[in-house]
């Protein structure tokens, strides 16, 4: 029978090993072996690679596709903590896992790759050593915040980037958040709690009688400038998505008195904001 895995590099850690398919794992591989695969990195690949739960798994994005189902298997690999990472399928021969790991260039990559140390643009060669050689963190649902401060304004306010307003603290009553959660009865409920200086959020796709921005005008009794962004165009679940692809789709009274705009990027927007004379 034909050896359909090749193993480029061991340690006593595992292996990092190259195969045609993900189709080709075997038990061996089963919590040590690093899987370079010429196999896309969609969730039916990632369902047959982890019948045998390797360490590690990089496919290649197949052009990403409709709906992201290209690369939808980095966020199956993600819910397991499993460092996975796609890459850009223009520089592989598909179907030759030895030429995807000489080859291949990194596209995208989920959490545990990322605490690995792999980045986008990396050689898979380098990607697959780091998987090999590191383990990744295995945080909370509440410690995965990606929380980044993007701009300073004056008197002390920031604006900070994270991925859901329940991540905001008492320290944010003075800060921006641009967050990518809706912004329904719900969100305001968390923004009202947080209370930060002002806000950008999703309008969740908006949803039936815009339910998905409502929670724009509970806040604004409150005082507290808000809009949200166009969640066609801006990734849920992302904050530094609506911060560089977002593309204001409401906004309530006291964000439109300081200049805030329909259509206007997210990020020009949040600058208005955190720029803002308080009250």
């Amino acid at each position: 029978m034909k050896n359909l895995q090749h193993v480029k590099e061991r340690s006593e850690r595992g292996a990092i090993v190259a195969v045609d398919s993900a189709a080709d794992l075997m038990e061996g591989n089963r919590g040590t072996d690093v899987m370079v695969t010429a196999s896309y990195i969609g969730v039916l690949p990632a369902r047959l690679a982890m019948d045998y739960a390797p360490r590690g798994v990089i496919g290649f994005d197949g052009g990403v596709g409709p709906e992201g189902v290209g690369i939808a298997g980095l966020w199956y690999y993600e819910a397991l903590n499993v460092p996975a990472a796609a890459m850009n399928v223009m520089t592989i021969i598909l179907g030759d896992g030895d030429d995807a790991y000489e080859n291949g260039l990194i596209s995208f990559v989920n959490r545990p790759a990322r605490d690995c140390g792999v980045k986008v643009g990396m050689a898979v060669k380098e990607a697959a050593q780091l998987m090999l050689e590191n383990d990744p963190a295995s945080p909370t649902g509440y410690e995965v915040t990606n929380r980044t401060c993007v701009e300073q304004g004056p008197g002390g306010r920031q604006v900070i980037v994270m991925d859901s307003i329940v991540f905001g603290t008492e320290h944010d009553k003075r800060n921006v958040l641009v967050t990518a959660g809706h912004t329904g009865r719900s969100g305001a409920r968390h923004i009202e709690t947080v209370g930060p200086f002002g806000f950008i959020c999703s309008d969740g796709g908006r949803g039936r009688n815009d339910s998905g921005m409502a929670g724009l005008y509970i806040v604004n009794a409150l005082g507290i400038a808000g809009a949200t962004v166009d969640a066609s165009k801006a990734r849920l679940g992302d904050g530094m998505s609506t911060y560089e692809d977002g593309l204001i789709s409401a906004a309530n009274d006291l964000a439109l008195a300081c200049g805030v705009r329909i259509g206007m990027p997210a990020n020009e927007a949040a600058h208005r904001l955190v720029n803002r004379d308080p009250e």
